[in-house]
């Protein structure tokens, strides 16, 4: 994995747009920091190679490499990524109650994985008005206050960097796609310290296809409603077409096609709609809003799900063949326009020495996904 310094981050990431604002790159130095999902440079830095370009999930992302140290193969044209199972799920009887997003499968996962002792503190996003904020919480209790889908960008991968800074290990942490892929990274040790031990104890990580500029969804919402009475927003699975936004006054909807305008431009070229590098990833079941898709990927992650059925924290049932298809069919549509893109944009698979690429993919998997 080649790596290089804030000034290639700046020119190759932030200003081409590339840029998600996941906060990986924030809390290592004093130089980044993020304001409502948007990333500046506030000082001019010289370091040749820097934590901030290496674990950005945006910069020379070697899908290969990643693949071969977390699942022991190269990466693959299943467009759901490595996994064992996929399931439906719900929170069971002992995972407490709250205003949980579809079935409520992340929240009663990492409320039990603190209550038995498998991670020592979370890394969750919560809220303050409408603008989504990292959150570390060692509390089971804390974690259904942190329930509910945010829709918009967040720096949830700074407060891992906090946490790493204090000197917390096995942390759990609730992350989309290009989160879950900058935790990758990170835990790849592409600096290659003699002395790095991985901090992360379990990635939960959730089903995405776009995030929203939280600047934009901001305005867009204040000349619409109070935003100051906002209590929780929902994106019904399809058909629906819509988003709900529950204030104190009741409900108020959006088409759709009025929030994608909302969508930045980096998405367009995100290949991973499941979060293929995490231990579990979870998802809504398409025209059904009580139950979650769930995806195993790692024995972690099978171990914590089987324990959490034992403990009735997890209810899991068979997921018919059909939606398991559908589903594979949405993340491949999503995975080839945006191999696509970054073909078109020339930032897949630069020859060494002609500059710097977003992504590297062996070129059998590269042309089998988007000939």
């Amino acid at each position: 994995m080649q790596c290089f310094g804030s000034r290639e981050l700046v020119d190759n990431v932030i200003r081409q747009d590339l840029c998600i604002g996941c906060g990986a790159c924030n809390d290592l130095c004093p130089y980044f920091r993020s304001r409502k999902g948007t990333t500046v440079m506030l000082f001019p830095c010289t370091i040749a190679k820097g934590k901030c370009f290496a674990h950005c999930p945006k910069a020379e992302v070697d899908l290969d490499e990643l693949s071969t140290t977390f699942f022991h193969q190269r990466y693959g044209t299943d467009p759901l990524g490595h996994y064992d199972a996929i399931m439906m799920s719900r929170a069971g009887a002992n995972a407490g109650t709250a205003s949980f997003q579809a079935g409520g499968t992340v929240s009663a996962l990492m409320r039990f994985a603190l209550e038995r002792h498998y991670i020592d503190g979370a890394i969750l996003t919560d809220r303050k008005g409408i603008v989504p904020t990292p959150r570390f919480v060692t509390e089971p209790v804390d974690v259904l206050a942190c329930a509910s889908s945010k829709y918009a960008a967040a720096p949830t991968v700074a407060a891992v960097n906090r946490a790493i800074r204090k000197g917390d290990t096995n942390i759990g942490i609730v992350a989309t796609p290009c989160q879950a892929l900058a935790i990758s990274k990170m835990r790849s040790n592409p600096l290659n310290d003699h002395s790095f031990i991985d901090p992360v104890g379990l990635v939960i990580g959730l089903f995405c296809t776009w995030a929203l500029d939280m600047q934009a969804f901001e305005s867009f919402l204040s000349r619409r409603i109070d935003i100051s009475t906002i209590k929780k927003i929902d994106i019904p699975p399809p058909p629906a077409d819509i988003m709900e936004v529950f204030t104190d006054k009741g409900k108020t909807e959006f088409p759709l096609t009025e929030i994608r305008q909302l969508v930045p431009e980096t998405c367009s070229y995100c290949i991973d709609m499941t979060a293929e590098f995490s231990d579990i990833s979870v998802g809504v079941v398409e025209g059904q809003t009580d139950v979650n898709t769930l995806i195993i990927r790692t024995d972690r992650g099978r171990e914590l799900v089987e324990e959490a059925v034992s403990a009735e924290y997890l209810v899991l049932s068979d997921m018919p063949g059909e939606k398991v298809e559908h589903l594979r069919w949405a993340a491949g549509n999503k995975k080839k326009r945006g191999l696509a893109k970054a073909k078109e944009k020339a930032i897949i698979n630069k020859p060494a020495g002609t500059g710097i690429s977003y992504l590297r993919i062996n070129d059998e998997t590269l042309n089998t996904i988007c000939p």
